[in-house]
């Protein structure tokens, strides 16, 4: 297990915002997703961190309603 309890993340950088896919294990072996966005402020050289957690037992149901956003958006998104 690598450091705070992490398993395996990847990072997407675009433009002034990181996104972080981590997937972390607790004390007790359960297994979850951690994302985490980050973006820099304007004002100064600190940084804002939103996360959230979805837990490995709730992965099928989020990935489903995310999904349903996704197709949502496509189908709603005008063209340029």
């Amino acid at each position: 297990m690598g450091q705070r309890g992490e398993v395996y993340s990847t990072r997407l950088v675009k433009n002034d915002r990181t996104y972080f896919f981590n997937v972390k294990e607790n004390i007790y072996g359960d297994m979850f997703l951690n994302l985490v966005e980050s973006k820099g402020t304007p004002d100064s050289d600190k940084f804002i961190r939103q996360s959230i957690i979805v837990y490995q037992e709730d992965l099928g149901e989020f990935l489903k309603e995310l999904q349903k956003s996704l197709d949502f958006l496509k189908q709603n998104t005008k063209q340029k």
